[in-house]
């Protein structure tokens, strides 16, 4: 037994880095374009804190990966997930470093809570004046959270997909937190192998969209730095900008129109890859239910709402102005494509939309978006399609049942994805969701947060959406002004939010760590 397990350590060769420790390299190696902006821009005080703590850290990860030589640990699926949560948790700490020595005007628990929002794709704006950050600040930020958005591509298919995790829990066979027995020879594979070849078939495309859409608003007459961070934005769906928004944004609609056919790759992750089918299904974004959902409320909100102040536009002397009318369709468009993928971008037409729907109380909309979230296994956060899915058809059966309580139904199209108690598993997750955010909401309240704003940061940081709590909140919520400890529940619900509770569940989970 000795000689084998010897021989499967020979295998791996010297210096073989975990998952957390590639995620620490990678994060030390992207410091150096914020570094290099820096020296462009002769900010000498950036260029130094981003090149110290981007050469200190590869060093570091150099020394382990020598100390730790050929070592292979047991239950290495559940190590990765392990890592998957301190890349979420822990590593900013590290992340956080250039940013606090560069600013110097905030305290670290509030850089700490920036790259928290960064890397788990929230985007919340905790500094009002976007002056306030330097341009290599804020490609520090968007870079973040465009690496957080990949990290959560390769998760999902590599990591979330064979433990029936992240959503496959609906779909799979097998158990939150182990193998689907459908997919039992990819289970099998060896974890370590199993990540580079996803990695590798996904930061190809990854990079090549944020490119392409970069390229889409650089001709739109946008520039060069907010071109790049608007499209690591869209692809990461992190809402993080470095102009303040779209209204600062010089490429115009033709920008918001290229950033709406790219938050697709939100919806569903079969708009981008195939490798998480099973079943011998074929990609075919008509007959994905995810997809449906979404342009069924993308195309139904706007018009709900467009047709609300329609009949009362006879009254007010507004059907003479069809530029306003498209203007606010628009706007809505735009806005729930925007917070149901929980990219969190408003558009410039958002303001004639509510004042053409006559909303007073818009913000409930975009919160509703924002829990309900956009595809299993992409960028996107909150309760998932896929799931509100399998609990609608569970719903319909339910009525079926009211009505001829003998009848049997057998599984139709829409249903072949999704396993026999599907449904059920939703639903626990739903309530897991619902608990989760009482929890957030309550404590935030001991910390002395009034309650409408505890609802607004429990909902915007569980479904990683930071953007809303500047959007659905009457008043501006001074976060900066926040207790430590209010500061740190924010931070546990923004992981919690980005990783999911079953996830964080089957970690704690002892029967998993055991072989």
């Amino acid at each position: 037994m000795s000689r084998a397990r010897a021989r499967n350590r020979s295998r791996n060769g010297p210096g073989r880095l975990t998952l957390f420790l590639l995620l620490l390299a990678i994060s030390a190696a992207a410091m150096y374009p914020p570094a290099l902006l820096a020296t462009m821009q002769d900010d000498d005080l950036a260029a130094r804190s981003f090149l110290y703590a981007g050469t200190l850290g590869l060093i570091l990860v150099a020394l382990i990966a020598l100390a730790r030589g050929r070592v292979r640990p047991d239950r290495e699926e559940m190590r990765q997930l392990l890592a998957i949560f301190g890349a979420f948790a822990f590593l900013p700490l590290y992340l956080a470093l250039p940013f606090y020595e560069t600013l110097q005007t905030t305290s670290f628990i509030n850089a700490y809570l920036d790259m928290v929002s960064a890397v788990t794709t929230t985007g919340i704006d905790l500094f009002d004046d976007p002056r306030r950050l330097s341009d290599a600040l804020h490609l520090w930020r968007a870079e973040v959270a465009w690496l957080g958005g990949l990290l959560m591509w390769v998760a999902a298919g590599a990591i979330l997909a064979p433990m029936s995790l992240g959503g496959f829990e609906v779909t799979a066979r097998g158990e939150p937190g182990r193998a689907d027995p459908g997919t039992l020879m990819m289970t099998r594979a060896d974890p370590a192998k199993r990540l580079r070849r996803v990695g590798a078939m996904l930061v190809p495309i990854y990079a090549g969209l944020t490119g392409a859409l970069m390229m889409i608003l650089l001709a739109a007459g946008e520039r060069p730095l907010v071109a790049l961070c608007h499209a690591m934005s869209v692809m990461a769906t992190s809402g993080l900008s470095p102009v303040g928004g779209l209204d600062g944004s010089a490429a115009g609609r033709v920008g918001e129109v290229a950033m709406f056919g790219f938050m697709i790759f939100a919806l569903s992750r079969i708009t981008f890859s195939d490798d998480t089918l099973s079943g011998g299904r074929t990609r075919n974004l008509l007959t994905d239910p995810e997809f449906r959902v979404a342009v069924l409320l993308i195309f139904g909100v706007p018009v709900v709402l467009f047709a609300r102040h329609w009949f009362g536009a006879y009254d007010i002397d507004m059907v003479g102005h069809p530029g306003e009318a498209a203007r606010a369709l628009w706007g809505g468009a735009f806005t729930v494509m925007s917070y149901l993928t929980t990219t969190g971008f408003v558009s410039t037409d958002w303001t004639m939309s509510e004042s053409w729907s006559g909303l007073s109380a818009s913000g409930i909309i975009l919160m509703g978006l924002a829990m309900m979230g956009g595809g299993v296994a992409t960028t996107a956060g909150g309760v998932k399609l896929l799931r509100v899915y399998a609990l609608y058809l569970n719903g319909l059966r339910e009525m079926e049942r009211l009505v001829y309580p003998s009848s049997v139904t057998s599984a139709g199209r829409g249903q072949r994805r999704l396993q026999s108690n599907g449904a059920f598993i939703a639903w626990v997750f739903f309530m897991l969701f619902a608990v989760s955010l009482t929890v957030v909401t309550l404590v935030l309240g001991l910390f002395g947060i009034e309650f409408e704003e505890s609802i607004v940061l429990a909902i915007a940081t569980l479904s990683t959406t930071g953007p809303l709590i500047e959007h659905a909140a009457d008043e501006v919520i001074p976060i900066l002004t926040f207790s430590t400890g209010a500061k740190a529940v924010l931070c546990a619900a923004m992981v919690l939010g980005r990783l999911e509770t079953l996830a964080i569940i089957a970690l704690l989970t002892p029967d998993l760590w055991r072989k």
